[in-house]
C-alpha cells in the first residue's frame, strides 16, 4: 500500500524545506515530496483510492494533514528499554509502543540491561526482539567496558559489527581515563560515537539531588555541579587527543555547557544533549520529596536551567533526548535516599518541548525539529533517517502543535509511571507516527 499525506506543513531541516506539500510513500520509502504529487486528490484521512501509479493498481491511503505539521520521524538517542533482565519495568514491546505514541520512529537503547549489552549476542537478541515485537526502529548502544564494570574494554569491534551505533556505560561513568582513551581510539577505528555518562563518583558518592541551597534545607546529600563538569572536561580532552566523536549525555550544568562551547569553538568533535526535565524543572521540584524528581544527573539550579536553555537555543546543545528510565512502582515508593534514579519521558517529551519552547516563542519549530531529527541522525550516522527527501526511509511524524492534553497517570504505553509531569496540561503532541511506511500510532 502507498501512503499519500496531503495538505500538511512539511518541515525538513535536513533539506531546508518548510512549506505546504504532499508526500507520497511507497515500499517503505519517500517517493515524492511536492506541491501536488502523483495520485493526489480530494478525500479525508484513511480513505483508499486507486492512483495513476506505476502499476495503476496499488491501493493508496490518503491522510489529510491539513492544519498539522509533517516532519521526519523523531529520533531519541537515549532510552532505557530494560530488556533483557527487567521486563517488569519495561520491554522492547512496551518501550517501542511508548516511543510510537510520543512521535518517535527511532530510539537508541542504552546497554545497562541484565545481562549488559557488552557482547554481540546481546546486541543480536535486542535487534531480533525489536524486529519481532517492536513498533519503531531500535538502535542498540554497546558497552564501553566488559560487564559495565569500567575495568576492561568490551569487544568493541564485535559490538559495532553486530549493529551497535555508539558506545556507552550509561548509568555508570568510566572512571579510568586510560580505559576511556582506548575506547575512543577503538571508536575511531569503527567509526562510531562515544556517548559517556559524565560523573566523578568520588565527588557524587552518596548524593541524591543537586548540591545547593535546597539540598541544605531538605537535609539531603547533594551532588555538586563539578561532579559532572570535571568528567566532561576530561572526556573533551581525550576526544581532542584521539580524534573520536564525543556525545555528552544529559548535560545539566553551566560549567559543562561552557566546556562544550569552548571545545566546539576550537574544532573538537563534541556534541551534547539535554532532556526535557533538565530544561524545565529545577531542584525546587524536590521540595515535596516525590521520588519522581530523583534522577541522575539531578535537577539543577535555576541558573543552570537558564544556561541550558540558552545553549539549546544557540546550538551548543544540539540534541533533545529523553533519558527514558522506567522503574516499577514499588521501587519508587520508598524514602528519597533509597529510591532509584530516573523517570520516563518518551510520551511527554514532544508535548513538553512544544509547550515550553514553541508556544513561548523561545525556539522556532524548525529548530526544535532539527534537534529531534536531523542532528541525532547525523551524529549517529543513521543512513536514510532524519529527513524527508525522496529515497529516505518513510519514517514520518505528524504532529498537532495546538492540541491540548493532560498527562494522566493511567494513560501510558510504557509499563512504568514514574513521571514528575503527571497532571500537567500540555499543548502539542504527535497525532500519527509512521515507520517504514506503516502507521504504528494514531490518535483516535
Amino acid at each position: 500500500m502507498r501512503l499519500l499525506i496531503t495538505g500538511g506543513r512539511v518541515i525538513d531541516p535536513a533539506s531546508g524545506v518548510d512549506a505546504t506539500l504532499d508526500i507520497l510513500v511507497e515500499d517503505g520509502q519517500i517517493l515524492q515530496v511536492d506541491k501536488r504529487v502523483q495520485g493526489s486528490g480530494s478525500g479525508g484521512p484513511g480513505k483508499n483510492k486507486k492512483p495513476a501509479g506505476r502499476d495503476g493498481q496499488t491501493e493508496i491511503r490518503v491522510i489529510d494533514a491539513t492544519g498539522k505539521i509533517v516532519v521526519p520521524g523523531l529520533i531519541d538517542m537515549h532510552v532505557h528499554l530494560r530488556e533483557p533482565g527487567r521486563e517488569d519495568e519495561e520491554t522492547i514491546a512496551s518501550g517501542t509502543a511508548a516511543a510510537a505514541r510520543g512521535g518517535f520512529t527511532s530510539i537508541c537503547c542504552m546497554p545497562n540491561t541484565d545481562p549488559v549489552n557488552d557482547t554481540a549476542s546481546v546486541t543480536e537478541y535486542i535487534l531480533e526482539q525489536a524486529k519481532k515485537v517492536g513498533r519503531v526502529n531500535v538502535f542498540p548502544i554497546g558497552c564501553i567496558s566488559r560487564g559495565h564494570h569500567g575495568e576492561q574494554l568490551a569487544d568493541i569491534g564485535d559490538l559495532a559489527a553486530a549493529g551497535c551505533v555508539g558506545l556507552s556505560d550509561d548509568g555508570k561513568p568510566v572512571m579510568n581515563a586510560e580505559l576511556m582513551r582506548r575506547a575512543m581510539e577503538y571508536a575511531t577505528m569503527f567509526d562510531i560515537t562515544v556517548i559517556p555518562h559524565c560523573e566523578d563518583l568520588t565527588l557524587s558518592e552518596g548524593g541524591v539531588m543537586h548540591e545547593g541551597r535546597v539540598s541544605t534545607k531538605l537535609g539531603l546529600k547533594g551532588i555538586p555541579s563539578a561532579a559532572e563538569a570535571v568528567m566532561v572536561g576530561r572526556d573533551i580532552l581525550l576526544s581532542e587527543y584521539t580524534g573520536a566523536r564525543l556525545h555528552v549525555c544529559h548535560v545539566s550544568t553551566t560549567e559543562s555547557i561552557c566546556l562544550i562551547r569552548e571545545a566546539r569553538a576550537r574544532g573538537v568533535q563534541v556534541s551534547g544533549e539535554a532532556t526535557p526535565h533538565h530544561l524545565i524543572l529545577t531542584d525546587e521540584a524536590v521540595r515535596g520529596f516525590s521520588t519522581n524528581t530523583k534522577m541522575n544527573p539531578p535537577l539543577r539550579s535555576a541558573e543552570d536551567v537558564t544556561a541550558l536553555r540558552e545553549a539549546l537555543i544557540d546550538g551548543t546543545i544540539e540534541i533533545i533526548a529523553t533519558d527514558h528510565a522506567p522503574h516499577a512502582s514499588f521501587e519508587k515508593e520508598m524514602e528519597y535516599d533509597y529510591a532509584p534514579f530516573g523517570i520516563i519521558g518518551l510520551e511527554t517529551a514532544l508535548g513538553l518541548i512544544l509547550t515550553e519552547f514553541y508556544h513561548t516563542r523561545l525556539l522556532a519549530l524548525p529548530m526544535i525539529i532539527e534537534r529531534l531529527t536531523t542532528n541525532p541522525a547525523r551524529i549517529l550516522k543513521l543512513k536514510h533517517k532524519g529527513t524527508l527527501v525522496p529515497g529516505a526511509d518513510a519514517d514520518i511524524t505528524i504532529l498537532d502543535p495546538d492540541q491540548e492534553w493532560i498527562v494522566e497517570e493511567n494513560d501510558w504505553q510504557s509499563k512504568s509511571k514514574n513521571s514528575p509531569f503527571i497532571g500537567w496540561k500540555l499543548k502539542g503532541r504527535a497525532v500519527m507516527t509512521i515507520v517504514a511506511g506503516q502507521v504504528v500510532w494514531e490518535t483516535s
